[in-house]
């Protein structure tokens, strides 16, 4: 999938001289991935010469994923790609027509020949924000049947984005700041696509590599990966390795037999350890794997150590080798565990590299990195913390990549105001009431520097101001309302496609500007609303004049029952 410009080419930014916006990255995504339902609409829109009324529509999600307090936005440079390239080809417009009754008139199809998103807005939160439920994450503007259009896309590439891009934050809280984590998902991936998606959502969510070449390739990810147990499996003994010579780190000497090399290592380790019974005789196909890949790689030397047994063969098999290139001016790069008790294991390989350093007097030995691996999630990485471990990098996959605590966020896409009247939509779940009219949203932050609570104002009210006083009010419950004296007022929205309007954008920042931004945002949230266990609800509020006019347009709108 290459990230180049659809057949339409980009779509050039005159008020302001900037180049043409690329396409979708992935190519599925065109006009037609959308449902059926919403060419239906346009053409009803059409039909009732509706299609040119000028609506709003909020974007937003109605509850935190995970059983958390918190969620990461993310997706949003995708949905600025396809409209920027939006327009449906005569192919696309001739399989919309046959899809269609045969009743719907000619004239409908040479509207859709004509349309792309000049006329559309969308003023959004920025990509890798920390956001919360009922908060618009983008506000879409423009005639109300292109916007219906993008309703479907939009919010397929916003749902996912967002969700695993949480999963991976919720997983850096957990680990901490000082583990590496390396995200191994693409073979339990949904498809193709879902993989691909995953490993760049993954990293904006704080993982620090991927295992995914073309994650790499497409957007820049550091790449990390060694062998699976098949490699290690696959060799029958060290006589299988013809070609043992290597050449020391600084090209000066060379090892005419590197396997003799590491038998005298792993005799003086089996001297050593003799005592304290660690091991007798390693499994010699293991011995013959590790010396043949650190042949190929002497330079990034890290091994599987779990095939056969951990403690009796793979961790002084691993040692025996990191020795031998040592010798040849090598440093090895670790170890990972991808079975067994990790919290156990860890501590005892810990245990033996800081033996080796201290008998042989090589400095850092003690430190070599141990990888852990097993379908590991939230709640083991917490065990892991809690047992006390010695593991320094993590690589998860299945449960990270596939969202398998929760499979979808749930983003909505509903209609908030049209030709300048708010719109609302009711139901007898609270939490389905929509917000209406077309908003602004503030992070309004105490003195500690941490946001505090987020409120959505009409458009036209006065912004939030810092040091004044300013009533907060639960959206529905009236007994829920707090003042709120914020020391910092941030806008959350701001345009990032501006159609023909004269107005200004945001630039799309890189995938490393996202991810930075992720980790301030996530720095700037108090630790209750983080944690795994019971977090802290985090406030989400309108302003005085929203409720009430919330509420006015409820009753207004709510039929009346009559009993007999």
């Amino acid at each position: 999938m290459e990230a180049t410009a659809n057949i339409n080419g980009g779509v050039k930014d005159d008020h302001h001289n900037r180049p043409p916006i690329n396409g979708p990255t992935n190519p599925m995504v065109t006009p037609l991935l959308t449902d059926l339902y919403q060419f239906t609409m346009a053409y009803a829109y059409w039909k009732a010469s509706k299609h040119n009324d000028r609506a709003v529509f909020d974007l937003y999600f109605r509850r935190n994923p995970f059983g958390g307090e918190y969620t990461v936005f993310a997706g949003l440079e995708e949905c600025i790609r396809f409209i920027a390239n939006f327009r449906l080809s005569k192919e696309e417009i001739a399989f919309v027509r046959e899809c269609l009754s045969p009743t719907c008139e000619d004239g409908f199809f040479d509207y859709l020949g004509g349309i792309n998103c000049s006329d559309v807005e969308v003023y959004a939160i920025a990509e890798g924000s920390v956001v919360f439920p009922k908060v618009p994450l983008m506000r879409i503007e423009g005639p109300v049947a292109v916007v219906q259009l993008l309703e479907t896309p939009f919010v397929n590439l916003i749902n996912f984005a967002s969700l695993v891009t949480t999963n991976a934050a919720r997983h850096r809280f957990v680990a901490g700041k000082n583990k590496l984590l390396l995200e191994f998902g693409l073979r339990r991936a949904q498809g193709p696509d879902g993989g691909v998606g995953a490993s760049r959502y993954c990293y904006m969510g704080g993982f620090d590599a991927t295992s995914n070449c073309a994650a790499g390739k497409l957007f820049g990810i550091p790449l990390r990966g060694t062998h699976s147990h098949a490699f290690v499996s696959s060799f029958t003994g060290p006589d299988e390795i013809t070609e043992r010579s290597l050449k020391s780190q600084d090209g000066c000497r060379v090892c005419k037999d590197f396997v003799d090399l590491t038998r005298v290592w792993l005799d003086k380790l089996k001297r050593l350890s003799s005592s304290e019974g660690v091991f007798g005789e390693t499994n010699k196909s293991e011995l013959a794997a590790f010396v043949s890949y650190a042949l190929a790689f002497p330079d990034n030397f890290l091994a599987l150590v779990d095939t056969y047994d951990v403690m009796r063969s793979g961790v002084p098999n691993f040692c025996a080798v990191a020795l031998a290139l040592n010798d040849m001016g090598y440093k090895a790069k670790g170890v990972r565990l991808d079975s067994g008790d990790l919290a156990y294991l860890s501590c005892q390989a810990r245990k033996f590299f800081h033996t080796v350093e201290k008998e042989f007097h090589i400095p850092g030995f003690g430190k070599i990195n141990i990888t852990a691996s097993n379908d590991l999630n939230e709640e083991t990485l917490d065990a892991l913390n809690k047992q006390g471990h010695e593991v320094d990098s993590f690589g998860i996959g299945t449960n990270l990549v596939t969202c398998f605590a929760q499979p979808a966020l749930g983003c909505v896409f509903k209609l908030v105001e049209i030709n300048n009247q708010p719109r609302i939509k009711l139901s007898e779940d609270i939490s389905k009431v929509s917000i209406p009219c077309k908003k602004r949203s503030f992070r309004l932050y105490g003195k500690e520097g941490y946001a505090l609570v987020d409120i959505m104002s009409g458009e036209n009210e006065p912004p939030p101001k810092e040091g004044q006083r300013i009533l907060c009010r639960h959206p529905f419950n009236e007994s829920k309302r707090a003042y709120v004296v914020p020391q910092h007022v941030e806008e959350l929205m701001k345009c990032y496609w501006p159609g023909s309007a004269d107005k200004a954008r945001e630039e799309l920042p890189t995938l490393e500007q996202i991810r930075k931004n992720c980790m301030k945002q996530l720095d700037q949230m108090r630790t209750d609303h983080m944690r795994i266990l019971n977090p802290t609800p985090y406030k989400v509020s309108v302003s005085a004049k929203l409720y009430e006019f919330i509420h006015f347009l409820w009753l207004n709108e709510a039929p009346v029952g009559e009993l007999q």
